[in-house]
């Protein structure tokens, strides 16, 4: 693996993550439209609730996503960007109405607002689906608005990536609010989305069948790329789409026995499994006749942007498993706050925590005062890794205690 990769392995990452936390997020409201009558409000209502403190941190991945591609691979960006724009313009109004319709809905029950929702909510995955399957297809030359801004993504295996993603949406908002409302004894509601995600199921892996059909007709190449036997690459891929069918079927097993805690880990590997292995079958060409390589900015540039991506996990990842934990915890469901018993005035932390308190709050202090006092060189540098240091132990400590309490 060259440097030139690192990027692309990153893009993959975020696309992964999006994929598995927006896509549930985007499939919600569907099943909120779908409902009929007092099932419609309260479909609509738990998926709010569930997705009220994560809908907004599901979208780092995106940016995150998009910073990368334009950065490492600036040809790469200008092409897609200018020759699929229309699909990419629908999707930012797709977010944009997403938005709108979810914060409305969350203080009013206007048939119009969740309506709003469930039109963006299939807009987005549409969208970036075609934007996905016109790079697969090749239909992207590079260069600044080499392709058709119409045929480029409306094409059979584009619209069919497309519809593919809009029925994984749906598939994982059942799965994942069938879990959040069995973790909240909600029986009769955690039974509506099982059958749900049962059903959404069943049509998801018969739309990644049509889709390895469509996808062996129109881009041949890329098929024997993933699937074709021989050489290592296409040996992983078919690992990845056979270990995504895997985790298809172990779902449907899950949510039929309701095991819904193991069914929701399962249900976003396979969705996982599959974005792998489009990663490994798209390379070495990003686009027609343009490698990684050949793509890629100066190692100066990829090296300055893997340091700040570097210095960005480093605060993200604590943070969204601080969050994510709260979440899974149920810590943010309404009328269940837990009763904690008042501390004494002057009570003591345990004997245990506070040398390791006391360890995270001096590291992210001598590291203030370095970045204070100093100007350039190594300590300017070492006071900068100190208070990162300190602050990512500062928000794990929180997380572990506000999750073990």
């Amino acid at each position: 693996m060259e440097l030139a990769d690192v990027p692309a392995i990153l893009i993959l990452f975020g696309v992964m993550a999006y994929a598995i936390l927006a896509g549930a997020d985007f499939g919600a409201p569907i099943w909120a439209v779908t409902a009929r009558g007092e099932d419609s409000e309260r479909l609509k209502e738990s998926g709010h609730r569930s997705m009220a403190p994560v809908w907004e941190a599901n979208h780092v991945w995106l940016i995150f996503v998009l910073v990368i591609c334009w950065t490492a691979y600036p040809e790469v960006f200008g092409s897609v960007f200018s020759t699929l724009w229309i699909p990419l313009i629908l999707a930012c109004l797709g977010i944009i109405m997403r938005a709108v319709g979810y914060v409305a809905g969350g203080v009013s029950m206007s048939r119009t607002f969740t309506w709003l929702a469930a039109g963006a909510s299939l807009l987005v995955p549409f969208a970036l689906g075609t934007v996905i399957g016109a790079i697969v297809d090749g239909r992207v030359p590079p260069g600044n608005a080499q392709g058709d801004i119409i045929s480029s993504w409306l094409a059979p295996l584009p619209v069919t990536i497309g519809l593919l993603l809009v029925v994984t949406s749906a598939y994982l908002a059942a799965v994942y609010l069938a879990a959040d409302a069995d973790r909240r004894s909600e029986r009769e509601l955690a039974e509506a989305f099982r059958i749900r995600g049962l059903v959404s199921g069943v049509l998801t892996g018969a739309m990644a069948v049509v889709g390895l059909v469509v996808l062996h007709a129109e881009a041949r190449s890329f098929f024997d790329a993933m699937l074709a036997p021989g050489t290592g690459e296409s040996e992983l891929g078919r690992f990845c789409v056979y270990a995504s069918a895997i985790a298809g079927t172990a779902t449907l097993w899950l949510l039929t026995v309701r095991r819904y805690a193991p069914s929701r880990y399962a249900a976003a590997a396979a969705v996982a499994c599959v974005v792998a292995g489009w990663g490994i079958a798209q390379q070495p060409e990003l686009l027609p006749g343009l490698t990684i390589d050949e793509a890629a900015a100066s190692n100066e540039v990829i090296i300055g942007l893997l340091i700040a991506v570097g210095i960005g996990m480093v605060l993200l990842i604590p943070s969204l498993y601080l969050l994510y934990s709260l979440v899974l915890g149920g810590r943010f469901d309404p009328l269940d706050v837990p009763q904690v018993e008042s501390a004494a005035p002057g009570q003591p932390l345990e004997q245990a925590g506070r040398p390791v308190l006391g360890a995270v709050l001096a590291t992210a202090g001598i590291g203030g005062l370095m970045l204070f006092l100093s100007d350039s060189g190594v300590t300017l540098y070492l006071g900068l890794a100190l208070f990162l240091a300190g602050v990512v132990g500062g928000v794990v400590l929180l997380a572990r205690s506000l999750v073990r309490d």
